[in-house]
């Protein structure tokens, strides 16, 4: 059983004046956002029966695809078409990456795409139009050693989190108890369910459950 200790810092956790000049990770280039927007099109229209060539420009036809998130530690908010005519669009990319920065250390990591495809198919699962509520994104390292270190027991030592493959989230007016249903049926990777702390975690890491 794992406890994410990130929901009891919300309203007292703020990066440090000493970390802001903390470097952010390389981002994913052009070309590897186009080749990994371009091969999930592909992968699903192979499972449909299309060829490549017909995968591609369903790819482009496909409709594009927003996420609204707000960091509740941050306060700060963003709304973006992250995938758009067949690919990842790397300024919006860009940008969530630094919505979903580590809180402790404000060091920032690429989000994994997979992840954020992940969390734009459960918003449209429980037909979500306004933000999804953060409670944690990318762990670096050290918050994640600091954590384990109090609460051994609720915070994995290799957590996908620290490979931005994880998400803590909440939605406003839902139980939690019916997000990790939505979450469940997806069948996208791990699922936990946390009532007690009000959130629920996804990642795209093997599917199990918790």
């Amino acid at each position: 059983m794992m406890k994410d200790a990130d929901a009891r810092s919300i309203t007292t956790d703020r990066p440090s004046a000493g970390n802001r000049r903390a470097a952010e990770c390389r981002h994913l280039d052009r070309r590897h956002l186009l080749r990994a927007g371009l091969g999930l099109a592909a992968a699903a229209a192979a499972t449909a029966g299309l060829g490549a060539e017909e995968a591609e420009a369903a790819a482009l036809r496909a409709p594009p695809r927003l996420l609204s998130l707000v960091n509740l530690h941050t306060g700060e908010r963003i709304s973006a078409e992250y995938w758009s005519k067949g690919r990842y669009q790397r300024d919006a990319m860009r940008a969530i990456n630094r919505v979903l920065r580590d809180h402790r250390t404000n060091a920032v990591h690429p989000i994994d795409p997979k992840l954020l495809d992940l969390v734009h198919a459960l918003g449209r699962k429980i037909g979500r139009r306004g933000p999804v509520e953060i409670v944690s994104g990318y762990r670096s390292p050290e918050s994640n050693a600091m954590l384990h270190e109090a609460d051994g027991s609720g915070v994995a030592q290799n957590s996908f989190h620290m490979r931005g493959m994880a998400i803590d989230l909440r939605v406003p007016g839902m139980s939690t108890r019916n997000l990790q249903r939505a979450a469940l049926s997806l069948r996208g990777g791990g699922v936990g369910y946390y009532p007690e702390s009000n959130f629920v975690h996804v990642d795209v890491g093997p599917l199990r459950h918790w």
